[in-house]
């Protein structure tokens, strides 16, 4: 009997262990914190890339260094681009030099208006002078008939004119309002601005990481040459399970122990949570419609923002690392 009562105890021993550990285990997943060891370090990378096609002629940078805003990356060869902006000014001083010829073309179709309307006028009075001579016979109708020959003649002249007038006044009257003017105005800035795309900067703090840049190297609009890890923008993306999310929102603080950095606790805040699971925004998400579907909970990332860390515990992009999201 006392063996049998004591096997009996040595059950409900076991039973309350595991009603303790199961309830560890409860308020361990879903209790006062939520934890995942599948969270990565990740950083904002600026893709460095010329703007300019080129030869590069300096490489100001070495790997892994340390830049501030501003700080010079490397030159390209700016003489082609120089050339291009002596170019752009000539053609803007020729389109210049053409309006200030068709404002002198103006001014000439004007005065020829202004005599033809005068000599006009002269033939007029002179064919009316005739035509009273004739009618008192002291002129002869072949004078009367030329001088409204000349009349009829110096009204054509000044239709002509009128027209050349017409003609030279359908160009702006201001030299920056034409259109061969400011196209060549046009051709002048984006000369500069390709002339100062050859001297490369950096567009904020950070540090430089796989550098192969050397001078000499021919460099492509857009090709990303390099990359640049910005300054105070490390964090961790965490990859929950779909059905560890409950309760996790942005403001929590977060326990973070890194891998590289074993027995130190680092502190974080979630700062949002994916609209998508990993898998959705793949390259080739998969498509659970077809073929035999085996049902897997998938993963969501959780982004952590990691508070600013000392210079001891400098943090690298792909650090594996454990997060613990305070839930209360």
């Amino acid at each position: 009997m006392e063996s049998l009562k004591a096997h009996r105890n040595k059950i409900v021993v076991a039973l309350i262990l595991a009603a303790l550990l199961g309830t560890l285990a409860f308020n361990y997943f879903y209790g006062n914190s939520r934890s995942t060891e599948n969270a990565y370090i990740n950083a904002d990378v600026v893709n460095v890339a010329a703007q300019v096609n080129g030869r590069v002629v300096a490489v100001h940078i070495k790997d892994n260094q340390h830049v501030h805003k501003g700080d010079a990356l490397f030159d390209i060869d700016p003489a082609p681009f120089a050339i291009a902006l002596e170019r752009a000014q000539a053609d803007l001083a020729l389109a210049r030099q053409a309006a200030r010829q068709d404002n002198a073309e103006v001014a000439a179709a004007r005065a020829l208006v202004n005599q033809a309307e005068s000599d006009l006028a002269n033939a007029r009075s002179t064919y009316i002078r005739d035509k009273e001579l004739v009618a008192q016979h002291f002129l002869s109708q072949q004078s009367l008939d030329d001088a409204q020959t000349r009349m009829q003649a110096l009204q054509a002249t000044l239709e002509q004119a009128h027209a050349k007038l017409a003609k030279a006044l359908s160009a702006p009257e201001k030299t920056d309002e034409r259109g061969d003017v400011l196209k060549a105005q046009a051709a002048i800035d984006q000369a500069k601005l390709d002339l100062e795309h050859t001297h490369v900067t950096a567009a904020q703090d950070g540090q430089i990481s796989n550098l192969t840049l050397t001078a000499g190297s021919l460099v492509g609009v857009g090709a990303p040459l390099f990359a640049l890890i910005a300054d105070n923008s490390f964090h961790i993306d965490a990859n929950y399970k779909e059905t560890e999310l409950v309760g996790i929102h942005p403001g929590q603080n977060v326990d973070i122990r890194i891998d590289m950095y074993p027995g130190q606790h680092f502190k974080g805040t979630v700062e949002s949570l994916s609209g998508g699971t990993g898998t959705a925004f793949s390259l080739l998400p998969p498509q659970n419609a077809t073929g035999n579907w085996v049902k897997i909970a998938q993963r969501v990332p959780v982004r952590i923002k990691l508070a600013p860390t000392d210079a001891e515990h400098p943090l690298r992009i792909g650090a594996t690392a454990t997060v613990s999201v305070q839930l209360k």
